[in-house]
């Protein structure tokens, strides 16, 4: 048994920030990544529209654990260990800098999320890690001191240390091999994921994006943000929030709902009268269609008043009562009637995986298990869009490259 060997499985955000560190920390550690698809790092590239959200610029650990629907607990002792700024001053060691935007999220300065991938290459190649790609670990065996890392199509690797980092699995048997070692598994549900309105007149106005509140009827739910008008619904932060927070909460629903927007978020129908009655005194003789007094986009105006029935030669101060009222609902309380979901490819994650209490948060060691670690999502921990999940993933492989470390001394 190799006793200053660790083996990483997955070759993501996690699995490479593990590694890399974890090589640099303890030079007499061989540490083997492996892979088992022919992509390194395939979720850094597409994020963020190949930009790479690389964190969130939050002003403290509080702030940023709220942002997590589950493991709020857990990442709060975690990011007291590796944080926001320890990620920004790790990247700019290596000469990737970071730049922050008005809504929080990080990127790097050259907009390219080959900078970042680039970077943690070359940290790999530096600190001599061994990368295989298209090797699919089977299942994990204890041995006297150590594991055995058992491969689909190759001999087994035996090893002191075990890193895993293989991600969300959609289904729960994925993860037979980790229950294997006694683990218990929340069972996975997609988080951020997309309204489906099949047949919605809406849908007519795909590429449309405002500012919006949604809230799902019957519930809790609701966030504010931006609300992306698609080829099948809805979308956007605001969207995929929701899902975020509601990810067991919809699927109980088996995502049949009805989610209400509100256009208008600083309005609601009674003080949306009053404003309207004001507009046909003070713009009486203008044309409601040519322009709306509430900064929307103008497709998404003149759909309104389509479905309102709002007559296209109509003057303000001949706006009938009942259109009036048709066009409050639609403008602060459209009903939009869901009928599934789509999974939001860019930034797909799960919730559920490796139940929380089991996982040490200041190693990211397993309680039930010594030597075997666990990083970025295969845990029952998943943030909202916006830099979230990679900031989880950055903290929970270093924070295990460290442990490891210090048990080799």
């Amino acid at each position: 048994m190799k006793d200053n060997r660790l083996v990483v499985i997955g070759g993501g955000a996690a699995g490479f920030f593990c590694a890399v560190n974890a090589a640099r920390m303890a030079k007499s550690l061989e540490v083997i990544l492996l892979e088992k698809s022919s992509k390194l790092l395939s979720k850094v590239k597409v994020s963020g529209g190949g930009r790479c959200n690389v964190t969130h610029n939050a002003p403290d650990i509080l702030y940023m654990s709220k942002r997590y629907p589950r493991g709020q607990h857990f990442v709060k002792k975690s990011f007291g260990h590796f944080f926001v700024p320890d990620t920004i001053q790790w990247f700019r060691e290596r000469g990737v800098a970071l730049k922050a935007e008005p809504d929080g999220r990080m990127f790097p300065v050259t907009d390219s999320s080959q900078t970042i991938i680039d970077c943690l290459l070359r940290e790999a190649d530096k600190h001599r890690v061994q990368i295989r790609t298209n090797t699919a670990v089977s299942g994990l065996e204890k041995t006297a001191d150590g594991w055995k890392v058992l491969l689909q199509d190759e001999p087994p690797i035996e090893t002191k240390f075990v890193f895993v980092a293989a991600g969300g699995y959609p289904q729960a048997d994925k993860f037979g091999w980790l229950q294997a070692t006694g683990h218990e598994i929340v069972p996975p549900l997609p988080s951020l994921f997309t309204f489906n309105m099949p047949g919605n007149p809406i849908i007519s106005l795909m590429g449309v994006s405002s500012v919006a509140a949604v809230k799902i009827a019957g519930t809790k739910l609701q966030e504010q943000g931006p609300v992306l008008i698609t080829h099948w619904g809805l979308s956007g932060p605001a969207i995929l929030r929701t899902s975020a927070w509601g990810a067991r909460e919809l699927a109980a629903l088996q995502y049949q709902f009805t989610a209400i927007v509100n256009w208008l978020p600083d309005h609601n129908e009674n003080s949306l009268r009053e404003d309207l009655q004001s507009r046909r005194f003070d713009l009486g003789a203008q044309k409601i269609y040519n322009k709306n007094p509430f900064g929307l986009p103008q497709r998404l105006w003149q759909f309104m008043l389509e479905q309102s029935g709002v007559a296209e030669e109509a003057r303000w101060a001949d706006l009938p009562s009942k259109e009036q009222n048709k066009l409050i609902k639609q403008l602060v309380a459209m009903e939009c009637p869901v009928k599934g979901k789509t999974t939001f490819k860019e930034e797909f994650v799960t919730c559920g995986g490796i139940k929380l209490s089991e996982i040490d948060p200041n190693t990211m060691e397993s309680k039930l298990c010594p030597q075997l670690y666990f990083g970025g999502e295969v845990m029952d921990v998943d943030g909202i869009t916006g830099g979230f999940n990679f900031q989880h993933a950055w903290s929970s492989g270093y924070i295990a490259a460290q442990s490891i470390a210090d048990k080799m001394g």
